[in-house]
């Protein structure tokens, strides 16, 4: 049985909170009443328990989104328990290694967050990952665009992206599964490399060959690149007037992400420099006035 876990009751005339970590991540075991993920508001902080003992199922709202009282953020099913791990085969002796299987993982939805107050729809972006390829846990792998803000939909887990079931420019709801990922699975092995053909055996009295010329070294990868800013963190970064080369980003391969920017609007240590004054331009003299003693005055 599904069992959802809703945003409580936040207090009087709180009407909305900041999700935090959580604690679990789909496919762990939770038990009743177990601390899952804290919410945030102005006033209070407030921990949100397990209402069921189960599997936790698909979380519906990701770290730092707002979210509204009575809101999706998982579902956990009760009374599941995950999946035991195969124990790994012996290896035979003087055998190749076999390639990797690519299945073989726990199947995770990927569903669409809350959308805001009063925002029931959205557009699908365009997908950041291809079916077969292996996505991290948190990574971001599409975009949801409403009238009011774009949301970034993150990867519920690691593994491989198993499906997709709503592509760019379809109409979603929050709540809409929209892909899955196989928890666990990694994407297609490399083809193992060829082997080398064997040195050939040098000639009898034969002068030594010249050492071959060093290959040039690689040129080196530009310091300080990142993946592009994600509409929606470049639209908080605009809005805060904050430098993104000043943002120490924490997401895949240094990407900055929506907690990176409120962190860095946090500190003010991230603020765009103010460009400096011009110079004030020097002023000119008046001219000396024109006198009869100069004006007849013989000319050099």
């Amino acid at each position: 049985m599904t069992v959802e876990v809703n945003v409580p009751t936040l207090g009087e005339s709180v009407t909305e909170a900041t999700v935090g970590k959580w604690t679990k991540s789909p496919g762990d075991a939770v038990a009743m009443d177990e601390a899952l993920v804290e919410l945030e508001t102005d006033k209070v902080t407030i921990e949100v328990n397990a209402p069921a003992a189960g599997t936790l199922g698909a979380i519906a709202a990701q770290e730092g989104e707002t979210v509204a009282v009575g809101a999706l953020l998982a579902t956990i099913q009760e009374g599941a328990a995950p999946a035991k791990a195969a124990a790994k085969p012996a290896a035979a002796p003087a055998a190749a290694p076999a390639a990797a299987k690519s299945g073989g993982g726990k199947t995770v939805d990927i569903v669409t967050p809350t959308m805001g107050e009063s925002v029931s729809t959205g557009t699908l972006g365009t997908w950041a990952k291809q079916v077969g390829d292996s996505v991290a846990a948190d990574e971001v792998l599409v975009e949801v665009e409403t009238d009011k803000v774009t949301i970034e939909v993150n990867a519920p887990a690691a593994g491989r992206l198993a499906s997709i079931d709503a592509q760019a420019g379809a109409e979603v709801g929050p709540g809409v599964k929209i892909g899955t990922i196989e928890a666990g699975a990694a994407g297609a092995a490399a083809a193992p490399a060829a082997a080398p053909a064997p040195a050939a055996a040098p000639a009898p009295a034969a002068k030594p060959a010249a050492a071959p010329a060093p290959a040039a070294a690689p040129a080196p990868a530009a310091s300080g690149s990142r993946p592009p800013l994600s509409p929606a963190v470049r639209k908080m970064v605009d809005d805060n007037d904050l430098d993104p080369a000043r943002i120490t980003g924490t997401g895949p391969d240094g990407r900055i992400t929506k907690g990176d920017v409120q962190q860095a609007i946090a500190s003010g240590s991230a603020k765009r420099q103010a460009a400096p004054a011009p110079a004030a331009p020097r002023a000119v003299g008046p001219a000396p006035a024109l006198t009869t003693e100069n004006m007849f005055a013989p000319r050099p």
